[in-house]
């Protein structure tokens, strides 16, 4: 027993030691390993990402080091220097990093439905239940290709199978094989199929989520979206033959502007690399920075640059405008320190991991938006609401989850007045 004391305390002491021998050499990045050996940063890191991270940097400027539970990470915050790294396949890999994510998404549970209907007619849902229903029945519609019986008189299940038919028709292969992997994932194991519904349930319904969020808290924005679809709308019936898709038929940048600041605003990606050699990353500005082996490399573009106050007016108010040039044309030219930026928002990653689905995304969410703006009146229940707050211990994870939801309340509008 005292020896295996012995060992053990001895064992810690290493551990001690190992820690407390590391030391920033020459041309490595600021190294800030924190007050508890081996632990060092995680429990903050963990806490609030954002909220750590946006500490360092004002600390240490746009590159350090930090120990968290026994792993050194060089996080990157210049997006002129990103490059060096998203497209570096010798020194650096991202297989690992991809690993650990998914084995997050294991502990995925999808949400139970609870609608209260009222005397008026309208139904009293919360928005994120209301919005993560409609994209899981578009999944489950995708994958069965039927209704189901006990939810057919619910009004997310009639958007889900509408919007399934919409994509269907746009994405056709697309759609044959999403269904043909769900099905065969189902008959494995419910794990891996949850997988396959990543894209959806956790990114595309918080998406859908926050989207809706801001045009219902802010009555000129969902106005210039209305008017937008309305133009689309009259357009398609003087036809003789509308377009399936009129989103695909016509250009919608002031759509396309809401949704890219609503992902601004709540994609939260980071892009992790391991060092598998010893790298010199020369960064935008000139300097030369010195990686370790074994070491882990980070950005998280979520604090620069979509939250930067170089790069973006007042990044923390909501503006449904920001990606619009005066003459309502799309706005892709953005600038830090007087340089453009290649990279100005990064909601789906970038290099070899970009979100292969990234069209296909946008696609479902514009699609759900649209459908539930020509078919539906809906208005929150308190005017006053605000939008909840996020959860702040899942930056990293992709879109935002909402710490709180946002009670609505909506009807299918009559033919005559649909836009």
């Amino acid at each position: 027993m005292l020896w295996t004391i012995f060992l053990l305390l001895n064992g810690l002491l290493i551990l001690v030691l190992l820690y407390s021998t590391r030391r920033r050499q020459k041309n490595e990045p600021p190294l800030d390993k924190g007050l508890i050996p081996w632990l060092g940063h995680a429990l903050e890191f963990g806490k609030d990402a954002a909220k750590f991270l946006a500490r360092m940097k004002e600390k240490h400027g746009d590159i350090f080091t930090v120990c968290v539970a026994g792993h050194y990470v060089t996080v990157l915050l210049d997006p002129n220097s990103f490059d060096a790294i998203i497209n570096d396949t010798v020194f650096l890999d991202f297989t690992r990093a991809r690993n650990q994510l998914l084995k997050r998404i294991f502990s995925l549970q999808l949400p139970k439905i609870n609608f209260m209907e009222n005397k008026s007619g309208h139904l009293l849902p919360h928005l994120l239940v209301f919005s993560e229903s409609c994209i899981h029945s578009f999944s489950y519609h995708t994958a069965a290709a039927s209704e189901s019986t006990h939810t057919q008189n619910k009004l997310f299940d009639i958007l889900g199978n509408m919007l399934t038919q919409k994509l269907q028709r746009v994405y056709p292969f697309y759609v044959h094989i999403n269904r043909t992997y769900m099905q065969f994932f189902m008959l494995e194991d419910v794990s891996a199929c949850l997988v396959g519904c990543f894209s959806f349930q956790c990114n595309a319904g918080p998406a859908a989520f926050w989207l809706l969020g801001f045009l219902l808290t802010h009555p000129e924005a969902m106005e210039a979206v209305k008017s937008e679809i309305r133009c689309l709308t009259l357009q398609d019936t003087s036809l003789q033959h509308p377009p399936i898709n009129p989103l695909e038929a016509h250009s919608t940048p002031v759509f396309d502007s809401v949704l890219s600041e609503t992902l601004r605003l709540t994609a939260a990606v980071m892009i992790n690399r391991e060092v598998v050699q010893d790298k010199i990353l020369r960064m935008a500005n000139g300097k030369e920075y010195h990686l370790r082996q074994g070491d882990r490399v980070c950005l998280f573009p979520f604090l620069s640059p979509q939250m930067d106050p170089e790069i973006h007016q007042d990044p923390q108010i909501f503006k449904y405008d920001r990606f619009l040039n005066e003459d309502i044309t799309v706005k892709d030219k953005f600038y830090k320190k007087e340089k453009r930026l290649k990279y100005y928002t990064l909601p789906w990653g970038a290099g070899k991991n970009i979100c292969v689905g990234k069209e296909f995304a946008v696609t479902a969410i514009k699609q759900f938006v649209f459908l539930l703006l020509t078919h539906l009146d809906m208005e929150m229940c308190d005017p006053e609401a605000k939008l909840p707050p996020v959860n702040p211990s899942r930056y990293g994870f992709g879109m935002l989850q909402p710490d709180g939801d946002l009670q609505v309340r909506y009807r299918l509008k009559m033919p005559q007045h649909k836009m």
